[in-house]
């Protein structure tokens, strides 16, 4: 289907948070005979896609599961060329994030990066932190049960170096416990998009989606371009929400 065929009154309510796990690289790249790093890079493009099909479309956030706390365990060539073209990525789309308004944010267990990729994302987001068109953000070294144990953590914490508020802290709410975790400020995902037909989660925003759509699809992450993503959009307006209530 032509993008052409995609307008704003056809395809509904657009969502205010996407989130995506990008998966099928390595298997878009061996249908090709090609290295691994080859499906990775053509992946970058399809980032791009989706990145200004959501600046086009009105998409306030666009969140982006790109490594896992688990990929730490891939061979090490395989990492060290993704965190490579991380940097690269970064250095190179800094100047279009700050003519398209995109405000660049990366969450994740950081400590495990190195300096350099570490710097060049502080820069990064220093830099757009003042855009307000779209923020983008990248799940680097992140996984959902991380997140809530990181969480878990700050809060006790909090709760032994201010015991004079121990009482209200301890009765807080589920609004309350969010703040401590790294999406703090964010809101939760409309939908979260899985490409390449697998159909789970992955240890991914298992807080925060608590109540997200899921579209599981079977394209694989290179060839999930403009077409895709606003199919997506379209999807997602006709899916009837109630969050546990009846309408």
């Amino acid at each position: 289907m032509s993008d052409k065929t995609y307008t704003m009154e056809n395809i509904g309510k657009i969502p205010v948070h996407v989130s995506i796990i990008m998966d099928g690289n390595g298997r878009w790249a061996g249908e090709r005979g090609l290295d691994r790093s080859a499906g990775h890079a053509e992946g970058v493009e399809s980032v791009r896609a989706c990145t200004e099909a959501a600046v086009e479309y009105g998409v306030k956030y666009l969140s982006l599961y790109a490594f896992s706390e688990e990929n730490w365990g891939r061979p090490q060539a395989e990492v060290d060329a993704l965190m490579l073209l991380m940097f690269k990525s970064m250095v190179e789309e800094l100047s279009n994030f700050m003519e398209n308004g995109i405000r660049f944010v990366v969450l994740g267990h950081r400590e495990k990066l190195s300096d350099e990729l570490n710097a060049v994302i502080d820069d990064c987001m220093r830099k757009t932190s003042g855009n307000d068109r779209l923020t983008l953000i990248v799940f680097l070294s992140y996984s959902g049960k991380w997140d809530i144990l990181q969480a878990a953590k700050r809060y006790a914490r909090d709760l032994i170096e201010h015991p004079d508020e121990a009482e209200s802290m301890l009765g807080m709410g589920i609004d309350g416990f969010d703040r401590y975790l790294v999406t703090a400020g964010i809101p939760d995902p409309d939908i979260i998009i899985r490409t390449s037909g697998e159909m789970r989660l992955s240890n991914y925003l298992l807080w925060q989606g608590a109540y997200s759509e899921l579209l599981f699809t079977d394209v694989l992450w290179p060839d999930f371009r403009k077409d895709e993503f606003l199919s997506a959009l379209r999807t997602y307006s006709k899916r009837d929400r109630r969050y546990g209530k009846v309408k």
